[in-house]
């Protein structure tokens, strides 16, 4: 299994139209999750604004580039639903993401979600996810972790993490009191030197988000 994780830079004021286009003309195209799985659909809050994110899961590589092909070709796509969004989009990035665990789904909705990906020491992306996977446990005793993926592409040094908040002083609070508990600090006393750049984005789930 693999996710494919979607980030398009719009211009400016032209999201909430990307969101809706995306969640009515294209999932009707796509006849549901025929075409891969909808796994999260947000816009960004708090980072780079103006994005748009989804994520998507496939059996493997082959099957993404198979179905991407397929939905391609498809004549109401090219029709319907690239005329809607494609004046509005700047860029696109792609990261392929290898889950170190199946992804999970918050308790009840109302949840913004952080969007955590470290840039590490060349070769530690695997040892360094089984670690935080082990210490997860605890973690989640904090707050509730979605997801956790190796990049595969285009850097393979790369490890993602997504999370679930209700407010952003509940992230405050468990980021506090998880950083002091013994089991989460031996993770992060092996894990941060082994850091060498950190991102964070805040999403906030949109109306077609199959997590909320």
């Amino acid at each position: 299994m693999i996710h494919e994780l979607r980030t398009y830079t719009l211009k400016p004021g032209t999201v909430p139209k990307a969101l809706e286009a995306s969640g009515t003309v294209a999932r009707q195209i796509r006849g549901g999750d025929k075409y891969g799985k909808l796994e999260g659909h947000w816009s960004s809050e708090i980072g780079i604004l103006n994005q748009y994110v989804h994520m998507w899961q496939f059996d493997s590589l082959n099957e993404m580039q198979r179905l991407r092909t397929e939905l391609a070709d498809l004549a109401a796509w090219q029709e319907e639903y690239i005329p809607l969004i494609r004046p509005h989009i700047l860029k696109q990035d792609i990261r392929i993401l290898q889950p170190v665990f199946d992804m999970k789904y918050p308790e009840g909705d109302q949840n913004f979600h952080e969007l955590r990906t470290y840039r590490l020491k060349p070769g530690k992306a695997a040892e360094w996810a089984s670690r935080m996977e082990e210490a997860m446990p605890t973690r989640e005793k904090y707050s509730k972790n979605l997801g956790l993926w190796i990049n595969k592409f285009p850097n393979p040094n790369e490890v993602t993490h997504l999370w679930a908040y209700k407010s952003w002083q509940e992230r405050m609070e468990a980021r506090a009191k998880s950083q002091v508990d013994p089991v989460w600090k031996d993770f992060l006393d092996y894990a941060g030197p082994l850091i060498e750049e950190m991102h964070s984005m805040i999403l906030l789930p949109s109306n077609y988000s199959p997590r909320r």
